[in-house]
C-alpha cells in the first residue's frame, strides 16, 4: 500500500508536491557544515569582511530549517513563506561578497589601486549598492507573490516583479565581468614585464591573483545559472511545471550555491591576500594619504 504524503493531504496544506523530507534535511547539514567551515576560515585568516559569505550561507541553511518545519507542518503560512523567500534572495549576499572581494584584489594586484579610475575602495560601495538595488526589487517581488497566495492577479505581479530584480542581478554581474577581465588584462601585463626577472614571490603573488579571480568568475557563472533557471521556472507564469518538480530547484538553485561557498571556501580571499597590509585602508587613512600626495605634488611643482 502506497503511504500519501501529509504534505498535500493534509487539509489547508500550502504544498501542491510532495517534497523530499530526506533531501531538505541534506542539504541543511551540508550548509550548515558550510557555514561553520566559513565562519573559522574568516576568525583564523583575520578577514572581518567574510561575514558578508557567512550570512548568505546562513540563510541557505535558515531556508532548509523553514522547508522542514513547513514539510511537517503544511498549513502554516509563516513557515511555507519564509524558505520560499529566503531561497530566492539569500544568493544577493554572495554577489555582495564577490563585489567586496573584487575591490581588495584591485587594491592588492593594480599598482595604482584603480580599474577605469574607480579605486579600489568604490567597487564595493558601487556594486554592493546595486546589489541592494536588486535585492530589495526581488524582496518585494517575492513577498508579494506568496503574501497574497490566494489572488492569482497579486501572484502574477509578484512573480515579474521578482524576475525583473533578477533580470536587474544579472545585468549588474555583467557590467562587473567588464571590470574582471580589465583586471585580467592588467595584471597579465603585470606578469609580462616581470617574466625576466628572478622574483619567485611577485610571480607567485600574481598567480595567486589570477587563480581569485578565476574563483570569483566560477562563483558568478554558477549564480548566472541560478538566475536563468528562475527566469525559466516563472517565463509561463504560473503554469510551469518546474515549480512542481523539486529536483530542478535543487539542481539549479540549491547545488549550484553550495557549490560557490566551497569554491570560496577552497580559494579563500583571506588566505591570497594575507595580513593587515592587505586590507583595504580605512576612510581616514585614504584621506590622509591623498592629502599627503597632494602636499608632495604641489611642493615638487614649486620646486622646479
Amino acid at each position: 500500500m502506497v503511504e500519501l504524503c501529509p504534505a498535500i493531504t493534509t487539509p489547508g496544506t500550502y504544498w501542491t508536491f510532495c517534497p523530499s523530507l530526506g533531501a531538505a534535511i541534506a542539504f541543511l547539514v551540508f550548509f550548515s557544515l558550510t557555514f561553520f567551515v566559513h565562519i573559522a576560515q574568516g576568525v583564523y585568516y583575520r578577514k572581518a569582511y567574510t561575514w558578508v559569505i557567512s550570512m548568505s550561507v546562513l540563510w541557505q541553511a535558515i531556508t532548509y530549517i523553514l522547508r522542514i518545519i513547513s514539510i511537517k507542518n503544511p498549513t502554516s503560512l509563516g513557515d511555507y513563506a519564509g524558505w520560499f523567500v529566503l531561497i530566492l534572495i539569500s544568493p544577493l549576499w554572495t554577489n555582495a561578497y564577490v563585489y567586496m572581494v573584487f575591490g581588495r584584489m584591485v587594491w592588492n594586484y593594480v599598482p595604482d589601486g584603480t580599474l577605469w579610475r574607480v579605486p579600489a575602495w568604490r567597487f564595493g560601495y558601487y556594486f554592493v549598492f546595486l546589489d541592494i538595488v536588486a535585492f530589495i526589487v526581488q524582496v518585494y517581488g517575492a513577498a508579494s507573490a506568496e503574501v497574497n497566495n490566494t489572488n492569482t492577479t497579486k501572484i502574477l505581479r509578484g512573480i515579474h516583479i521578482y524576475m525583473g530584480g533578477v533580470a536587474i542581478q544579472q545585468f549588474f554581474i555583467f557590467g562587473f565581468c567588464a571590470f574582471a577581465y580589465e583586471f585580467w588584462r592588467t595584471i597579465l601585463e603585470q606578469k609580462k614585464t616581470t617574466e625576466g626577472d628572478n622574483t619567485a614571490s611577485t610571480d607567485l603573488s600574481l598567480q595567486s591573483g589570477f587563480t581569485l579571480l578565476y574563483a570569483l568568475i566560477l562563483v558568478l557563472i554558477l549564480i548566472s545559472l541560478r538566475i536563468f533557471f528562475r527566469l525559466a521556472e516563472y517565463s509561463k507564469g504560473l503554469q510551469s511545471t518546474i515549480p512542481n518538480h523539486e529536483a530542478y530547484q535543487y539542481c539549479f538553485d540549491s547545488l549550484p550555491m553550495l557549490l560557490a561557498f566551497i569554491i570560496l571556501s577552497v580559494v579563500h580571499p583571506g588566505a591570497v591576500m594575507r595580513g593587515s597590509a592587505s586590507d583595504l585602508p580605512a576612510r581616514k587613512k585614504r584621506k590622509h594619504d591623498s592629502i599627503r600626495c597632494k602636499r608632495d605634488v604641489i611642493l615638487v611643482s614649486v620646486r622646479n
